[in-house]
């Protein structure tokens, strides 16, 4: 592949609902540039961007994919993200490498909460974007009601470049806004002029007077021109709608069908002459070795550097990381330097990546997205520079995941294969998170849906032939007493030669401090228990607070007091002090009211106000406290509540049902409370059965 300049490109992310028709559209526009001599489709699995087994099967995209391709010698790097929420930190990774975004709705379908979604996030990363309605050769698309539905959620910015011509119910041309011209598609799928049909003249002429305001606003010479009646040429419309794209101040939309790869050339054409290059972009990082702000702004001439913002880790493809160039030229044989890892390693090849086809180039210039291979120490998130000028950027913001479930291996000697395919896994994808929670002994991983963990397990058996099971944590429930007792427990043992004895007094009562498992306090009088017996009876507590006498769980909040007891000069030791101990706080435990306490988490749930009294409602049948709700800059609403940890299971797949996709959660732990009685005896009693089993 021709190296190009930071001028000649563009790097554009494609954004929506899941279903939209993303990828469908990527392979329209890549057979139209050549990159493909026929168009594959996603029902059969051979389109270029779902190249991975899960997505063939599934049938829909699981991970952003790069396609660059190439028209009017203008390299566009097109990102195709997936649409459904569980990959919602593909899409994070995709964004923060793009320049502008192309926002994809189905003509069929509508606006959904993806579409949404979507322009948040261009919000939110101050991108320039357009809408690309899809689906128009389906009979019940209807492209004026998407510019309606837009317009009314997002103001006068929407402005249709493109208007559609139908005969016969069927999608035969466009009409363009600008050079308000007919245009329409032979048998040969070739554009021909054509006349303006009647009915589309008097909305032609609102949308053409939208775009001459926008035009005008872009400066005072312009306004005056606009009031005094003057036309405006056609370059001085583009060059200002540019503008104004680049703004934001106006978002354009165009229509197409990619099944029929109509429509492409006119997107192809817009991305060139509206998006931006790098160049009119600005980034900036930090020099390591000065400490000062190292103004990068995809400058070609400045020292090289680059950004690392995605990893695919692959047992066919093997290990490429997918870099954006943010400043000089990085070439084939250069000596790098990871900034974060303080580590240098040699590039032996340089490539860009068509789906899963890896192309070599000999340079990347600023602004260019390429992918190294085989970078044993580089992880999403570091920044590649020289050693004498060592630049770091700002990693990129990425999701918490917090659904999670169990997972244990399914064959036994598994858990070291699956413990290093999950780390590679998790250097792909940074929404993945694997912690061993030794405390209830158990191994747990998080993601983004309970759709992303089934996901992550499917790809363990089809991609590292590795089987685990899912299944409902444990809760991390704690045991501790409400009342004060009084317990005598004597450990005796004879046998041949040397006894065992230990004898102790103690007292057991609550010691308020629910952070500290136990507090040890000794007031023997008179040497009944020698002194060097204290830390064997301390030994006995640390053993027994491990696992509780009601369920087995950990013990927090006693104070235990040894005030007498005796021994024998020559049968007493110190394991004979420490079973004592451990007796006694049996004894004394279930006599001291007994009490579980379960773990509380603060939630923080976001939704559009209309879904308020459902969430309400849902969060009273998992026992939650309301504790109050906050109006958000997005118009929604954020509601705040106590719940249960062990009522949060499967939070995630419910909430999505009941917003439609349109909600987000957060949580932490904040605190342990009283279990109520029919869990406390739900617990107890599962121990129980436990014990038996065993």
């Amino acid at each position: 592949m021709n190296v190009y300049t930071t001028d000649k490109i563009r790097n554009v992310v494609l954004l929506g609902h899941g279903g939209c028709g993303k990828t469908t559209l990527v392979e329209a526009m890549a057979y139209l540039a050549g990159v493909t001599n026929r168009m594959g489709k996603v029902l059969d699995g051979n389109t270029i961007s779902d190249f991975d087994k899960e997505e063939v099967k599934r049938l829909f995209s699981i991970n952003t994919s790069c396609i660059p391709i190439i028209w009017e010698n203008t390299k566009i790097n097109i990102l195709d993200t997936p649409g459904y929420f569980d990959f919602v930190g593909e899409v994070e990774e995709a964004v923060s490498a793009a320049d502008a975004a192309i926002i994809v709705v189905s003509g069929k379908s509508g606006i959904q909460v993806g579409t949404e979604k979507a322009w948040e996030i261009c919000e939110k990363y101050k991108i320039p974007r357009m809408f690309f309605v899809t689906e128009m050769d389906v009979d019940n698309a209807s492209f004026r009601q998407v510019v309606e539905d837009l317009t009314e959620m997002y103001g006068k910015k929407i402005a249709p470049f493109h208007l559609p011509i139908r005969e016969n119910e069927k999608f035969v041309g466009y009409v363009n806004v600008i050079g308000m011209t007919g245009n329409r598609w032979n048998e040969k799928g070739e554009v021909q002029s054509c006349e303006v049909p009647e009915y589309s003249k008097p909305n032609l002429e609102i949308c053409r007077d939208t775009l001459m305001e926008a035009v005008a606003e872009t400066s005072e010479e312009f306004m005056e021109r606009y009031f005094n009646g003057d036309e405006f040429s056609e370059d001085e419309v583009r060059s200002a709608l540019k503008e104004n794209v680049l703004e934001g101040s106006l978002v354009p939309i165009s229509m197409g069908s990619s099944i029929l790869a109509q429509g492409m050339f006119t997107l192809l054409d817009d991305i060139v002459k509206y998006f931006p290059s790098p160049d009119k972009k600005t980034c900036a990082g930090v020099n390591r070795k000065t400490n000062e702000t190292f103004q990068a702004d995809y400058d070609s001439s400045k020292a090289k550097s680059a950004y690392v913002f995605k990893t695919i880790v692959d047992p066919f493809i093997g290990k490429y990381s997918f870099i954006k160039i943010k400043s000089g030229v990085i070439k084939n044989d250069d000596m790098i330097h990871n900034t974060n890892k303080d580590t240098e390693e040699k590039l032996n090849k340089l490539y860009v990546l068509q789906g899963s086809k890896p192309i070599e180039v000999k340079e990347l210039h600023a602004g260019d997205i390429g992918a190294v291979a085989k970078l044993s120490n580089t992880e999403t998130g570091d920044t590649l520079s020289t050693k004498n000028v060592p630049i770091e950027y700002e990693k990129s913001e990425i999701s918490v995941p917090y659904t999670y479930m169990r997972y244990k291996a399914k064959n036994k000697g598994d858990e070291d294969k699956i413990s290093q395919a999950l780390h590679k896994l998790m250097m792909e994808d940074l929404t993945i998170r694997s912690v061993n929670d030794s405390e209830n002994r158990q191994t747990l991983i998080y993601g983004m849906g309970d759709q992303h963990l089934e996901i992550i397990a499917s790809k363990l058996l089809t991609k590292y032939k590795v089987d685990i099971e899912l299944s409902k944590p444990k809760v991390a429930f704690r045991e501790t007493i409400r009342k004060k007792v009084d317990v005598e427990s004597k450990y005796k043992k004879q046998s041949g030669g040397h006894g065992q004895y230990g004898h102790v007094k103690m007292t057991f009562e609550p010691s308020g401090d629910m952070e500290t498992p136990y507090i040890f306090e000794q007031i023997v009088v008179g040497g009944t228990v020698p002194k060097n017996y204290f830390p064997a009876v301390d030994k006995g507590l640390q053993e027994s607070v491990l696992k509780g006498p009601m369920a087995a769980y950990p013990v927090v909040g006693v104070k235990a007091v040894l005030y007498d007891g005796s021994y024998h000069p020559v049968d007493s030791s110190e394991m004979a002090f420490k079973m004592a101990t451990i007796q006694a706080f049996k004894k004394g435990f279930m006599d001291a009211g007994p009490i579980l306490l379960e773990p509380i988490s603060e939630l923080k749930v976001i939704v559009p106000d209309k879904y308020t009294g459902d969430i309400m409602g849902d969060l009273n049948k998992r026992r939650g406290r309301v504790l109050g709700m906050n109006p958000t800059q997005d118009n929604k609403q954020e509601i705040i509540a106590d719940i249960p940890m062990s009522e949060l299971f499967g939070y995630s797949t419910e909430m999505r049902s009941m917003t439609g996709g349109s909600g987000t959660y957060s949580y932490k732990f904040v605190r342990y409370e009283q279990a109520p009685s029919d869990i406390q005896e739900k617990e107890v009693a599962a121990r129980a059965s436990k014990e038996e089993e065993d």
